[in-house]
């Protein structure tokens, strides 16, 4: 047992260049033997003998040969630390079976190893054992000290391109491998349908930060017989957005740089472009199982690589126009099928079909049938808040005019309907009787964005306007007032069981604001009390509101109490009991009550 107080000078020896070879086992020992005393394992003793072996690691590593006892010192380093000794050629790749022993490889030991010219092979054939989503970090975690490099450091060598080129062959098969075969996993039925998004799988963001460094490989890539299909699905998602967000750093970096352009070139030129049209339309996906699920994600996806490569319009229309209406019809995606009870993203499918149509299709039916769709939809519920000192002052001064209903329709994005009617109706092709059938039932509010915010063609921004509006109709807003305005009226009671009876209270957005321009007012009533859910009422908003009226109700009765406390349960997914039906449920039964 070593004396903790030894462990300096063990140190001391370990780093002395005249240490003899024949004390290098006893040294090691020391240095790594677990500090005892005679209660046993001594904590504080060995967070001494932790820290002097770290210190003398390098000098000992470096100096002893033997497998075993370089495994005994191995064991003992974490993974910086072998990084480190690895980069600078103390830990080699004769080292990894010790290594490897007690821990799995990490992208840094890899990096390290292949600085070293006669060891990049060895490097390169630990890659099948790192997890993929680690790969890239071996050319990422390249510099490790890129950010803390000192002038009088040694930059970085270059990474060999024998290790690129595997990294980057490792990161694109994947994603290969999936388009060949691109079917669902085994047990994906029991995946919940909000994450059952297996028929898009082409994310690749390792794949797509290896091609970003290798503009140049690009064009041979693409033509690559194994990896083509990947880069040019990567291509066409990622290298044009990527342009614009480097563009848009670049300028917020140096706003006043003469040398930012106004408009960054193109990612991709024609050629490169026209060389990824054989992955454009997703073919490996058109035979997917489920093809309502599968057509509309990858009608989606179309529409975003048009948003993100606009030239495809000229280069690739009659292609494009083809693939979406074979994704309509193989989909039945313009099939109208009622809103499920909790179906929340419904409106979400509806919008976004009726945008990537707008965007994609040159089919008079199919825009038809998405105009159609969008006049299925709810009207919007627009809700103009109570005064409120702070969001008055905050908004006056960016917008004074923040109450217009066409303000009011965007506060909770309520606006994206007439913005997908806009988009349709700027498509040539779409009928403009569809469009205008669908002008008819829009909400005020709705026709006062397109007067104020909609851009499109000139008849269908006069047919908006043109659309009657009854004499007695107001701007449809629900408008929540304060009570000093409230006071004013014959009858605030009235006023307030308005808003309660209004369509706002069914609207996820719209009805906390109602419900707390009730429970505020001083006009509010135990009747008007009774309709809010319990939740809102006890938890949300000024819960002491609601203390009175309990403690009148439950009073001395021990079991009301008790109910009340198990009741008060308001779980997410619950069925929303109203405050009403929470007082009504602790009465008493006719059998409790005879026995009292």
């Amino acid at each position: 047992m070593v004396d903790a107080r030894t462990y300096p000078l063990w140190r001391d020896l370990a780093m002395h260049e005249d240490l003899p070879k024949e004390a290098l086992k006893t040294v090691i020992a020391a240095l790594c033997t677990p500090a005892m005393n005679r209660a046993g394992f001594d904590v504080q003793a060995d967070r001494r003998r932790a820290e002097a072996l770290e210190e003398a690691l390098p000098a000992l590593l470096a100096r002893t040969s033997a497998k075993r006892l370089r495994g005994q010192l191995l064991v003992h380093a974490d993974e910086k630390t072998l990084a480190a000794l690895a980069a600078d050629g103390t830990v080699t790749a004769a080292d990894v079976p010790a290594i490897l022993r007690h821990r799995r490889v990490w992208a840094g030991l890899i990096s390290a190893l292949a600085r070293h010219p006669d060891q990049v092979e060895a490097a390169i054939a630990l890659l099948p054992r790192l997890p993929e989503y680690e790969v890239e970090q071996v050319i990422r975690g390249w510099d490790p000290d890129r950010y803390t490099r000192t002038k009088d450091t040694a930059p970085a060598p270059p990474v060999p391109q024998k290790l690129f080129d595997a990294v980057l062959e490792a990161c694109l098969t994947p994603l290969a491998v999936y388009l060949l075969h691109p079917e669902p996993e085994e047990g994906w039925e029991e995946v919940s349908a909000s994450s059952r998004d297996w028929s898009l799988e082409l994310g690749g963001r390792a794949g797509w930060a290896m091609l970003a460094r290798c503009p140049q490989l690009w064009p041979q890539l693409t033509a690559h017989p194994v990896l083509g299909a990947a880069v040019q699905h990567l291509l066409l998602d990622h290298a044009e957005a990527q342009a614009l967000e480097d563009a848009a750093r670049f300028r917020a970096a140096d706003p006043h740089g003469e040398d930012a352009p106004a408009e960054p070139a193109s990612a991709l030129s024609e050629d490169l472009l026209r060389a990824c049209l054989p992955a454009l339309c997703l073919p490996e996906l058109a035979d997917l199982p489920n093809p309502q699920v599968t057509a509309r994600r990858t009608l989606h996806h179309l529409a975003n690589r048009f948003h993100h490569n606009p030239r495809l319009a000229d280069i690739a229309a009659d292609q494009l126009h083809a693939a979406v209406d074979a994704l309509v019809t193989r989909g039945q995606l313009l099939t109208w099928s009622d809103k499920r009870e909790c179906d929340y993203q419904f409106d979400g499918r509806v919008l976004r079909l009726a945008e990537d149509l707008a965007l994609l299709s040159a089919n008079p039916q199919h825009l038809a049938g998405a105009c159609a769709h969008l006049a299925r939809l709810d009207q919007p519920v627009v809700v103009s808040p109570t005064p409120n000192r702070t969001l008055i002052r905050v908004l006056d001064n960016t917008d004074p005019d923040h109450d217009r209903p066409a303000r009011l329709l965007e506060r909770h994005y309520e606006h994206r309907r007439v913005q997908a009617l806009s988009a349709l109706a700027a498509n040539p092709h779409t009928p403009r009787a569809a469009v205008a059938d669908v002008l008819g039932g829009l909400h005020p509010a709705e026709l006062a964005w397109i007067a104020e915010k909609a851009g499109g063609p000139d008849w269908f921004l006069a047919a908006a306007a043109a659309v009657p509006v009854p004499e007695d109709e107001d701007d449809g807003v629900v408008r929540l007032v304060d009570d000093d305005e409230l006071g004013k009226h014959p009858d605030p009671a009235a006023v307030l069981q308005s808003w309660l009876d209004s369509s706002a209270t069914d609207e996820i957005l719209s009805r906390s604001e109602v419900y707390r321009a009730v429970v505020e007012s001083r006009y509010c009533t135990l009747e008007h009390l009774r309709q809010i859910p319990a939740d809102e009422v006890l938890a949300r908003h000024e819960p002491e509101i609601a203390l009175k009226i309990l403690l009148d109700h439950c009073r001395q009765s021990v079991g009301r109490w008790e109910a009340l406390a198990a009741a008060m349960t308001f779980d997410y997914d619950d069925e929303k009991i109203t405050f009403g039906q929470l007082l009504d449920s602790l009465e008493p039964t006719p059998a409790e009550a005879q026995t009292s």
